[in-house]
């Protein structure tokens, strides 16, 4: 459902020289909701520079975590996780885990469990088959997405003017990591043209008519505002003329990179204290018409969508995601098909949680996207959602006991 919904992240520097951490496995100290660290950094000419960024969560260091019974996960959330787990467990016995954490076959035990564990005591398949770790230390960030229900229509009418185009097929992405094994995972889209790559056209171009004429519609949605977040959440459904519903899912994006208008206008002085949510964003939008078009060009992605009719939305895993279960999060921190556990300054979002999902904007250790469904009260919470505190992952026991004794050995040499 997010997978790059956000857009490609600006195509990083080949470095000679990298800084890799060595995995820590620390003795666990107690679950505990932090505030956020307070930084600042002041200019001048005479300041070192700093080691690159760790790209992997095993990079950024690893932490043992509490037993899972200390974090109190109740009975119903953790026989829905264990249904998204199971879910899940296919596509992610089959992935290669991006960050270090979990190697080939690791997960087959805890998934062949899972299949047959009775859902009375979900919450004991958690505690007795997995091992709690913490990531870069856990300081941990959420926000929040669902899916939208906007007002279309299948076919061109009065009112319905918003074209929603399916993949063009001269749409072309590429694995940098084909070419360059330190940019493995990242993605390059365009378009080829004369023998040359190009870079595919942005949202303005789009809007404009670049795509007009190719019979690429798949159906018009009545409002540029609400079709524009409904491309920022990757998926949604527009409610037809004849009441019914057609849902439409994630199929590509065109590859140029995605701008966070709500932190443009808020840098710009345009937002105050109170718009700061996605609904004080959108109301500021349709209250300057004008200016908004062109703020919301600024973002120059855009998504492509199909027609859904099976279960769904979909998340990055192929699968169906679940509303207050699942959550988006970076591969290269996050095995895909992971349960996680929040501890945060919000409790709606705390609990446990199982990563299905990807975003462009969703980058890092402890960068979360929780899901809450469809319908108005989903469309609030994630609107405003805006959570700190920490963060823990639940990997295989056998996974957990080699980080520890590859730590045991690094520090004993």
């Amino acid at each position: 459902m997010r997978r790059l919904v956000a857009g490609l992240s600006a195509l990083a520097a080949l470095s000679a020289c990298t800084v890799v951490p060595k995995p820590q496995i620390a003795a666990p100290s107690p679950p505990a909701v932090r505030p956020p660290a307070v930084s600042s950094t002041s200019p001048g000419s005479n300041i070192p520079q700093s080691p690159a960024a760790p790209r992997t969560a095993v990079e950024s260091g690893v932490l043992a975590g509490p037993a899972f019974a200390t974090f109190g996960i109740d009975g119903g959330a953790a026989r829905a996780a264990l249904a998204a787990f199971r879910t899940s467990c296919p596509a992610l016995q089959r992935r290669t885990d991006q960050s270090g954490l979990t190697q080939s076959g690791d997960w087959t035990e805890a998934c062949v469990r899972a299949a047959g564990w009775p859902d009375s005591d979900a919450a004991g398949f958690f505690g007795s088959q997995l091992s709690v770790v913490q990531i870069a230390g856990g300081k941990a960030y959420a926000t929040g997405y669902y899916e939208p229900e906007i007002a279309g229509s299948r076919t061109p009418a009065p009112g319905f003017d918003v074209p929603v185009y399916k993949r063009p097929s001269d749409l072309v992405e590429g694995d940098l990591g084909d070419f360059f094994p330190d940019m493995k995972g990242k993605k390059i889209r365009g378009r080829v043209q004369g023998g040359k790559l190009l870079p595919y056209p942005d949202r303005g171009e789009i809007e404009d008519g670049a795509l007009k004429g190719r019979g690429l519609e798949i159906g018009w949605a009545a409002d540029p505002v609400e079709f524009f977040f409904l491309q920022v959440q990757g998926s949604g459904r527009l409610r037809l003329p004849d009441g019914s519903v057609m849902r439409i899912g994630y199929d590509g994006q065109n590859g140029r990179d995605y701008v966070g208008i709500g932190k443009l206008m808020r840098d710009r002085g345009l937002l105050g204290p109170g718009q700061l949510s996605m609904q004080g964003v959108m109301a500021w939008l349709r209250a300057n018409p004008e200016e908004g078009r062109a703020i919301m060009r600024e973002n120059k992605s855009w998504v492509f969508f199909r027609e859904l009719t099976g279960a769904g939305p979909i998340g990055a895993l192929n699968v169906p995601v679940t509303g207050r279960v699942t959550v988006a999060a970076d591969p290269a921190f996050v095995p895909l098909g992971a349960p996680v556990i929040l501890q945060l300054d919000r409790p709606e979002a705390s609990g446990l949680w199982v990563a299905q999902d990807t975003g462009g904007a969703i980058k890092g250790a402890n960068r979360f996207d929780t899901f809450w469904g469809a319908g108005e009260q989903a469309r609030t919470i994630a609107g405003g959602m805006s959570g700190r505190g920490q963060a823990w992952l639940l990997i295989p026991r056998t996974a957990a006991a080699r980080l520890a004794d590859r730590h045991e050995q690094a520090a004993r040499s």
